[in-house]
């Protein structure tokens, strides 16, 4: 009984505890909401102050900015205005002046039409007055004036030629005497020998029994030596020689120089004939490349490409109407650097310019041009200055003559190619030049005989005096020497000699 009352006791004493516990929970969650609800308070006030302020503040920012817009709105307004009075002005004086302008058009347009009304009637007046003249003069204007002009030529021929002659000969005494001055100075200076090196294609052996050696067993020596020099070789009952026929002549040479060397040994076979030829081609490009550097040291030029120099050598073995192009090419060195010096212009580019002149003939004919544009397309590839190209280019008048140097460069080509015994010419070329001169000359009116004369250096035309006058001969010279010059192609100068006389006979009987 007593544990259960202390059970009991014990009980209401835990939930008397609870009940006291819950209630000072519950009085501080009160106290601790009530202090919350105040904070809230506190914050709500604290937010709607700042809101305010920072509400007035945007509201003066945005009644600043407000006032601003309205500002520029009202000057924008104003200089618009100003604008648009400016533009009617504008436009206003536009106006004015586009009338004056049509205004000004129609008076020009009247002004024109009856300018065009006055021309007309002067036009008709004029053909009016021609037509009486024609009618009167029973001749047209182009008979009338033929006439006149033959009238004056008759009536002041003597005075026209004598004033001519006199004139031709001021100006011809003083530029030949000059010109020959500078030329006999040059050429005298040049001392060089006129007998031209031809390279030949013939070798020499000491016994026709060696042919039979050459040509070997069924021609298999022969065969090889062509196959490997790239030539033919020609072995007929000639006596003691061999010919070598081929179209380079730097092919030639070597197989000339396989073929001695093969005869002084005496060993002749396909295997030994490859050999040689192979030696042979470098002996000939080391004499090749020995030549150009001779050429430029002969004539004082020392700053050209080494491959440019090799390229020059090969011009020894090219020759032209029988002279060597690299004697040519050098002699015409020597004459240009002797007139330019004469001349007061720049020697080195003329003795350059001279001494490459005919480089283009140094390549064989699987290059396609004429010498003069292979050998621009050459130095422009080695980078050679510009003005050398120049004065190269013309000395066959493919191009114009840019520079002093270039016409000097064709005078020493011309020089060196002229003189005496320096070239060759076949004859039937030298004939058909002599006829072609003929045949130019004949092809004029009032022409009695043609004779071409010192080598085609000289014609001689014989006029009919009964049908071409003085003055008539003095025009046909100068007609004739200008289709020359248009028509053919010869070195130096051709002299045209127009020959007018009158015979009168008659017989005492």
């Amino acid at each position: 009984m007593n544990l259960t009352k202390v059970f009991l006791l014990a009980g209401f004493s835990g939930l008397g505890g609870l009940a006291i516990g819950y209630f000072f929970h519950m009085l501080l969650s009160l106290q601790k909401k009530n202090s919350a609800d105040l904070k809230t308070k506190q914050l709500l006030l604290e937010a709607k102050d700042k809101a305010q302020s920072v509400t007035e503040e945007a509201a003066k920012k945005a009644q600043a900015i407000l006032d601003s817009a309205k500002q520029e709105e009202k000057n924008s307004l104003i200089q618009t205005r100003k604008i648009e009075e400016r533009i009617l002005q504008r436009e206003e004086s536009l106006e004015k002046q586009r009338l004056g302008i049509e205004k000004s058009n129609a008076e020009i347009h009247e002004s024109i039409e009856k300018l065009k009304k006055k021309k007309e009637e002067i036009e008709g007046i004029e053909q009016q007055k021609l037509a009486d003249l024609q009618k009167v003069a029973s001749m047209t204007e182009e008979e009338a004036k033929s006439n006149l002009m033959k009238a004056t030529e008759k009536k002041y021929e003597e005075d026209i030629l004598g004033r001519i002659k006199k004139l031709e000969s001021l100006g011809r005494d003083e530029f030949e005497k000059r010109a020959r001055e500078i030329l006999v100075t040059a050429i005298q200076r040049l001392a060089s020998s006129t007998a031209s090196e031809v390279t030949t294609t013939t070798v020499s052996i000491p016994s026709d029994d060696l042919k039979g050696k050459i040509i070997g067993k069924e021609g298999r020596n022969i065969r090889a030596l062509e196959r490997a020099a790239g030539v033919e070789i020609i072995v007929d009952d000639t006596p003691g020689s061999i010919v070598i026929s081929g179209f380079d002549p730097v092919r030639r040479q070597t197989a000339k120089v396989a073929l001695e060397n093969l005869v002084s040994d005496g060993r002749i076979q396909p295997a030994r004939i490859e050999e040689v030829v192979e030696k042979a081609r470098s002996e000939v490009e080391k004499t090749i490349k020995q030549k150009g550097e001779m050429a430029a040291y002969e004539a004082g030029i020392i700053d050209l490409d080494p491959r440019l120099l090799t390229v020059l050598g090969r011009l020894y073995f090219r020759t032209s109407y029988g002279q060597n192009v690299l004697q040519h090419s050098i002699e015409a060195a020597h004459i240009a650097g002797m007139l330019a010096a004469e001349l007061k212009v720049d020697v080195n580019v003329a003795k350059k310019g001279a001494l490459l002149h005919d480089i283009g003939k140094a390549m064989d004919h699987d290059v396609q041009g004429t010498h003069v544009e292979i050998g621009k397309r050459i130095l422009q590839k080695f980078n050679v200055d510009e003005k050398i190209i120049k004065a190269m280019q013309s000395h066959h008048e493919e191009y114009p003559f840019e520079t002093t140097e270039a016409v000097i460069v064709q005078v020493a080509d011309a020089i060196s190619g002229a003189r005496p015994g320096a070239r060759r010419d076949s004859l039937e070329n030298y004939l058909k030049r002599l006829a072609d001169l003929e045949n130019i000359a004949k092809s004029f009116g009032g022409i009695e005989k043609t004779y071409a004369i010192q080598a085609g250096r000289e014609i001689r035309v014989f006029v009919m005096p009964e049908k071409v006058s003085d003055l008539e001969a003095k025009k046909m010279a100068r007609d004739i020497a200008d289709r020359i010059e248009k028509d053919l192609r010869y070195p130096g100068e051709i002299k045209v000699n127009v020959i007018r006389e009158s015979r009168v006979i008659e017989y005492a009987r």
